[in-house]
Parts: structure tokens; C-alpha cells; sequence
């Protein structure tokens, strides 16, 4: 198969089209759920989507072992490309390493700013034109005392929109994973994790992974389209963690 082919045949373009052809630059993507459901798959096939249509990735990573992220795109890709008797495996493997730059963070004491600089130096001083942003394990979590909590989601709702106008700046698309946790309820209404409700706003796409008996399930909670939650025709296998069509 050639490389034309795997982009064609990609999952991940109908994941794009039912979206209404994926982020554009300057626009914020939020994929949420509970802990453990496949974020972090989702995330690296979009970000091996694009990296393997030769565009640069920037994957920053909240986790505490980078290897952990690495792995991820290793499994992914031999899993994507498992019987597809692909051409030039190993060139292609070596573009994804070339174009693809991983910068690890520790979120506590950290400013948006702090975030930022180092991403724009490695656009702007580095010559790495970016096509997106991969952000993984970043912390939304409003767990505190109210009037903490209050002021948390003010610094979060200013770090957000710091980071679209980056994003408008750089004319580059942002994918954000968002992990929903303690005693609940994990969304309001419409479907939108409620640790984001107060800047939902600032993302153009949010949506959830729901897990299934056999399966996990998409749905958008946010769209460009304005209307309830959809689901859509799309799953995550559970056991290759691949986007599937349902």
C-alpha cells in the first residue's frame, strides 16, 4: 500500500468528516472521559494522521513518563498499519520521529506563559512549523474549596484562551484531553464536562468517550453546529484502541 492509500483509508478521516472536516487553525478540540477510557489513542491518531501526511506535531505531555507517550505512538502506528503491506515502512517511521517534537511539563506552579514561550520559540526561533498541538494530562480538575475553586476556574479560563490565541496567532489547531473524575455528576445538560462548563466557549469540537460492553463510544457534545448531543458512527476498539467505524 502506498502512503496516498493509509491517509485515504485512515480511520481518523472519518473521525474528520464528522466533525465537519476536523479543527482549523486557531480553533481548540477537547476529547473527554473518565480516566483510562482512550484519550490519549484518540490523541495520537490524530496526531499520526497528520504525521503521516508529513505535518509537524508538537506533543505536549502533562504525564510523568514520556516513555509512556512514546509507546503510545509506537503501538498505534504498527497496529494501524498491521496487514496493510505498507511501502517504505521504515522512511515513513522516520518522517512521524522527524516531524514530530515531544515536550514534557509539570503542571503545578507552571504559568500559561511558561507553556507558551518555549512552544513559540520552537515555532518561530526553531523554523518548526507546527500544524497542531497535542495536549495531554493537563488538569482541569476544580477540586477545592469553593472560593479556590472559583479562582481556579478564572486562571483556567484565562490559560485556555491564552492558548487559542496562540493558536489564532500561529495558525495551528489544538487538541486538548480532559479527564473527568471525582464523585460526579461528570457533565451538565449538554454533555459538557462540567470542570470546562464555565469557558466551553473556547472550544470549537468537545467530545466524549463513552465506554460500552464492547466497545467505546463518540459522541459530540460540542460542534460548530449548534444542537444536542450526537453521536457518532464511530468507536474505539478496546483492544487495539483504534478508531473504528461502527
Amino acid at each position: 500500500m502506498l502512503v496516498s492509500e493509509l491517509i485515504q483509508r485512515s480511520p481518523v478521516r472519518v473521525f474528520m468528516n464528522s466533525i465537519s472536516g476536523g479543527l482549523k487553525g486557531g480553533e481548540l478540540g477537547l476529547i473527554a472521559s473518565l480516566s483510562g477510557i482512550g484519550k490519549t489513542s484518540v490523541l495520537v491518531q490524530i496526531a499520526l494522521d497528520k504525521l503521516i501526511q508529513g505535518k509537524k506535531v508538537i506533543h505536549v505531555s502533562f504525564t510523568k513518563h514520556t516513555d509512556y507517550v512514546l509507546s503510545w505512538y509506537e503501538n498505534i502506528f504498527d497496529e494501524f498499519i498491521k496487514k496493510k503491506n505498507l511501502e517504505s515502512e521504515r522512511d515513513v517511521k522516520n518522517d512521524i520521529v522527524k516531524n514530530r517534537v515531544l515536550m514534557k511539563f509539570t503542571q503545578g506552579g507552571v504559568s500559561g506563559e511558561q507553556i507558551l514561550q518555549p512552544l513559540r520559540a520552537l515555532i518561530k526561533e526553531g523554523g518548526f512549523d507546527a500544524d497542531a498541538i497535542i495536549i495531554d494530562g493537563f488538569d482541569f480538575s476544580m477540586s477545592r474549596e469553593s472560593t479556590e475553586a472559583d479562582d481556579r476556574a478564572s486562571a483556567l479560563a484565562s490559560h485556555i484562551a491564552a492558548v487559542k490565541a496562540f493558536a489564532e496567532e500561529m495558525n495551528l489547531s489544538v487538541w486538548y484531553s480532559c479527564t473527568v473524575s471525582g464523585e460526579g455528576p461528570f457533565y451538565n445538560e449538554r454533555n459538557i464536562p462540567v470542570v470546562v462548563k464555565d469557558f466551553a466557549d473556547l472550544f470549537a469540537v468537545i467530545i466524549v468517550l463513552e465506554p460500552k460492553p464492547d466497545h467505546i463510544a463518540f459522541s459530540v457534545s460540542q460542534g460548530r453546529e449548534e444542537g444536542n448531543s450526537e453521536n457518532l458512527a464511530l468507536k474505539l476498539d478496546p483492544k487495539t484502541m483504534l478508531i473504528l467505524e461502527s
